[in-house]
């Protein structure tokens, strides 16, 4: 067999280690949290006092906070998904993929699938926001944190395949976890959003995130 050339070297797949078998059990876990904490919200539990006290102990609206929070912005957020999935789709497409589309398609489409669970979640829980926000409900759970998670966890997962070296990925890792926790506490220390706001949109885009890593699993590498 004819050695490789640098160009497909180049344009291929880096190896990555991968667990022998997903962990499909795990799945259910933020699913779960997610309708626990939705359930709190609804019936004006208990946990909505702690939530209230920790909201109060965090909140200092400032301008710091409000640039962390434009982070998890459509405007921010999409167009970095839009350029990792034209530039992880080119790089399959180079190398030969037989389904180079795949990965940057399904990204895009639970990017857009976002406001189609968040807004009828806001809508039915019709939760009111802090007090350093104007009055009315739909604050629940967090828009902002769940396009931003969904947005820069979408870039990381169809990302990885393509870092060649661990300290590339750990560091791809990092970004996107820094990216995510900034406009979470930005959110928080602004008054936007309560703090269960923000771990619901946690539960909520780890699910949809679990889902992107099964499939692009069960694409050829």
């Amino acid at each position: 067999m004819p050695p490789r050339s640098d160009q497909q070297t180049q344009d291929t797949p880096a190896p990555a280690g991968r667990p022998a078998r997903p962990p499909v059990f795990l799945l259910p876990v933020p699913v779960v949290l997610l309708a626990l904490i939705t359930w709190q919200v609804v019936v004006d539990g208990p946990l909505l006092r702690l939530d209230e006290r920790i909201s109060r102990a965090l909140v200092h609206p400032d301008r710091v906070s409000e640039l962390m929070s434009d982070l998890g912005d459509v405007a921010v957020a999409v167009p970095v998904l839009m350029l990792i999935a034209v530039y992880v789709a080119r790089r399959a497409w180079t190398a030969g993929g037989e389904r180079w589309w795949v990965p940057s398609f399904a990204a895009m489409i639970l990017m857009a699938a976002v406001p189609l669970v968040v807004v009828p979640l806001k809508a039915w829980t019709a939760r009111y926001g802090t007090p350093v926000v104007p009055p009315g409900p739909g604050y629940y759970p967090s828009g902002h944190t769940a396009t931003a998670a969904v947005a820069y966890g979408g870039s990381l997962l169809i990302l990885l395949p393509w870092l060649r070296t661990p300290a590339a990925r750990r560091a791809a890792v990092a970004t996107a976890a820094v990216l995510v926790l900034t406009v979470s506490y930005g959110l928080v220390r602004r008054g936007y959003h309560w703090p269960l706001d923000v771990v619901a949109s946690w539960c909520l885009c780890a699910a949809l995130l679990g889902a992107l890593w099964l499939l692009l699993r069960r694409l050829p590498r």
